[in-house]
């Protein structure tokens, strides 16, 4: 962000916020330049603490999907049944997305914590009241209720950045924040294989579960009470001037619905949200069913199958950290998007033809580098979104690309569970790369109308 400018704040795989740096009329000026801009002492505390119960939350996402074969014959449903475990987080997404939004910018960042983390940690303990293999309906409450936390977290790093970040750190802030996501996903697929192993007997089974479930439960309370401490509305100077404006200015009636119109109106946006969706659904479908892939064709491997699992997301994130720096440094939107779409379906192909192939080593090789590419597009989508969109919120833009990722992410695990189950795991990764096909000869159709570079551009000569 340069000197007048309105300052991005950008994530390396959640929401954007917008942080105008515009007039705000003489009084909010005035009052603006009076106010005390001071870095807070907590602003890590907070962060980091954001960081740790989103992990915590991505951690209960995936540890069911992780050892998929285990919890299957614990509870003796079928495969499609665990797998609805993973998708009712995308399930609640979607509908609860814009009234949480909502509750973010009218009641503020402390009432969305709590709410977040003390939903996680109930969720958490609901499930330990599920440790017998009659009581699958138990854990699905547990999990329903750690969906519902996952719609509070969800929106948050840009708005934690912005608001106790200076305008000079609040990228690293927004990364940091988002990380929790990613490495709790991380966390989900090593651990589990590890704390269940996948023994014959019922009683002990329950045993290895219970201490999982224990483990996650104690973390989630511990987190929750650091919340209720720790956990501040806003430090008490606004951290950059942008900050100071935006808290000196009458509070303004904002209409969501006039905002989604103009967005579902925008063409190249409407092609952006149904190839980010593709993409990111392919992403979803993948993690959910990987452990039921890996052990098709190398049985007994539960715990490689969470390693390949990790390999993807450790990949990932560092091709979201090139690709958020390469993208800062070029501006090349529509070209990096496109060229990383190319490699996310090359990987996928690659992926496809050598999972079967008998070398653990091939697979793990195949997968780093779909994740690479695969998660390194997340951020791309978030940025163009908000260069097509300016100067539309960019907290509705990249909801509106979460929404699409959610339903593709729901399609495709369904259709590639049922492919899978008929023809086997190469006629449902094909069904994937087919999807990655059809969202790369979109994207190649977006046109780079890069709107916010135009407007600073504009500021830039005046």
């Amino acid at each position: 962000g340069t000197g007048g400018q309105p300052r991005r704040v950008v994530c390396a795989a959640g929401m954007v916020q917008q942080e105008p740096g515009g007039a705000a009329g003489p009084a909010g000026e005035a009052a603006a330049g009076t106010a005390e801009v001071r870095l807070s002492r907590r602003r890590w505390v907070v962060v980091l603490l954001f960081s740790s119960y989103s992990l915590c939350n991505a951690f209960q996402w995936i540890q069911y999907s992780s050892i998929n074969n285990v919890f299957l014959r614990f509870y003796g449903v079928s495969a499609f049944a665990i797998d609805w475990l993973s998708m009712s987080y995308m399930l609640t997404y979607i509908p609860l997305l814009f009234p949480v939004a909502w509750l973010l910018d009218k009641r503020g960042l402390r009432l969305i914590a709590l709410a977040g983390s003390a939903l996680n940690a109930l969720g958490a303990w609901v499930k330990l009241g599920s440790l017998k293999p009659h009581l699958f309906p138990v854990t699905v409450l547990g999990q329903v209720i750690c969906s519902l936390a996952q719609v509070f977290i969800l929106g948050m790093p840009s708005r934690i950045a912005s608001v106790w970040f200076g305008s000079h750190e609040v990228s690293t802030a927004c990364s940091i924040a988002v990380f929790g996501n990613q490495l709790g996903i991380a966390v989900g697929f090593l651990v589990p294989p590890v704390l269940v192993p996948n023994v014959e007997d019922v009683e002990k089974l329950a045993y290895h579960i219970s201490i999982m479930f224990f483990m996650t439960a104690g973390i989630a309370t511990a987190l929750f009470i650091l919340v209720v401490i720790v956990f501040k509305e806003k430090p008490p100077h606004p951290p950059s001037r942008a900050q100071a404006l935006i808290q000196s200015r009458p509070p303004e009636e904002y209409s969501y619905v006039q905002s989604i119109l103009r967005l579902l109106r925008n063409a190249n946006f409407l092609l952006l949200m149904v190839t980010y969706g593709l993409n990111t659904g392919c992403f979803y479908a993948l993690s959910t069913l990987l452990n039921r892939m890996v052990i098709h064709h190398y049985p007994g491997e539960e715990v490689n199958a969470g390693r390949i699992g990790l390999t993807i997301i450790l990949s990932g994130m560092v091709g979201a950290l090139i690709s958020g720096m390469w993208l800062d440094r070029t501006k090349t939107y529509k070209q990096t998007t496109l060229v990383v779409y190319i490699m996310s379906l090359a990987g996928m192909i690659a992926y496809t033809f050598t999972l079967s192939l008998g070398h653990l080593w091939v697979v793990f090789a195949t997968a780093g580098m779909l994740g690479f590419f695969m998660t390194g597009y997340l951020p791309l989508g978030f940025e163009f979104a908000a260069e097509l969109t300016y100067p539309e919120s960019e907290g509705t833009s990249s909801g509106l690309l979460n929404v699409s990722a959610q339903i593709f992410g729901i399609a495709f695990t369904i259709g590639q569970g049922q492919i899978m189950d008929r023809y086997g795991t190469k006629a449902g990764n094909i069904f994937l790369c087919s999807f990655l096909f059809l969202g790369t000869v979109m994207t190649a159709f977006i046109k780079a109308d890069l709107r916010r570079q135009q407007a600073n551009l504009d500021n830039e000569q005046t």
